[in-house]
């Protein structure tokens, strides 16, 4: 039986050619998402810009989520975000914070008066201003940690003009993907922090996976020009990239069309990270390794060691 091929075995695609474009796209994009950062903003949660969590309990039968969304947007106090809880009629009501002790019992009081009688309220908490920015410092802390982490992972893990080359991608697919929750408006809370940490790690997943290939091409061919060699890397790892891709595309793409409100907004961004990560492997970090002079010093180190230069 003949086996299921992605991509040919024996492939010769010039995909350094593409540099010259992807290149000027990537800082364009970039920049964008930088200026549109500045001027536009995250559209930060609950978690982040406070206000009132309610636990309701169905009183008979399962919860209607999407009549209490539009109840509760109807309030006239914000956008509402409801999720919920398995199948056992329990759903969160996450409410906007208001200005003041009476806009907070405002929003209780018309919370009671619109679910009291098909559902019991079962927890009710109000998220302060003073605790929701402990959560934005406590959570861009960690973001910037786990980045720093992999960079000193990247650093260590490869030569110095691999390693820059992975962190140039690394951090391309972190600003691309803010991007992608500043122009979708997708709501950034703390799931938003655990999409971004997951982004990261499947950025370096491809980003390693090209890199070792580089590395392994540079000891055994010395004297082979620079953009055929990265050519070589990109095309010997293409068919385990376009799996590996196609895998995660198509999950995620399940769980965008039938996942549900509740998990929507994370898995959007993880498909759009998806996309982005493995374009970021092929047409920005590899590519970075020309410009980060790979070749040259890898040639003088191995004059220095009086390593025979291999036949290519």
């Amino acid at each position: 039986m003949r086996l299921l091929r992605l991509w040919p075995d024996e492939s010769h695609f010039d995909f350094m050619r593409f540099r010259r474009f992807t290149f000027p796209l990537s800082a364009a994009m970039s920049l964008a998402t930088v200026v549109l950062f500045l001027t536009i903003g995250l559209n930060f949660g609950i978690d982040f810009k406070g206000g009132t969590l309610v636990e309701l309990q169905a009183k008979s039968g399962a919860a209607d989520v999407a009549a209490i969304r539009h109840t509760a947007n109807g309030f006239g106090f914000g956008e509402a975000e409801v999720q919920e809880l398995g199948n056992q009629g329990t759903v969160l009501v996450r409410l906007p914070l208001q200005a003041g002790e009476q806009g907070q019992t405002a929003v209780m009081n018309k919370a009671h008066a619109a679910f009291d009688k098909d559902y019991e309220f079962r927890r009710t908490e109000t998220v302060g201003p003073r605790v929701s920015g402990e959560l934005v410092q406590s959570g861009t802390v960690g973001v910037v940690l786990s980045v720093v982490a992999v960079l000193l992972y990247l650093w260590f893990r490869f030569e110095r003009e691999l390693a820059l080359g992975a962190i140039i991608g690394t951090l391309h697919d972190i600003v691309l993907t803010v991007g992608v929750f500043i122009l979708t408006r997708i709501e950034f809370n703390m799931t938003s922090i655990a999409a971004i940490l997951t982004i990261v790690g499947y950025s370096l997943n491809e980003t390693v996976v090209v890199f070792d290939r580089t590395r392994e091409l540079m000891r055994r061919y010395k004297s082979i020009p620079t953009v055929d060699l990265l050519n070589l890397s990109i095309n010997s790892t293409m068919s385990r990239t376009v799996m590996t891709a196609t895998s995660a595309f198509l999950s995620l793409l399940a769980l965008v069309l039938f996942g549900g409100e509740a998990i929507n907004g994370f898995a959007v961004v993880m498909l759009a990270g998806v996309v982005i990560c493995t374009y970021s492997a092929i047409f920005v970090s590899t590519p970075s390794l020309i410009y980060l002079g790979l070749m040259l010093s890898g040639a003088k180190a191995s004059q220095r060691e009086g390593v025979p230069q291999a036949a290519e």
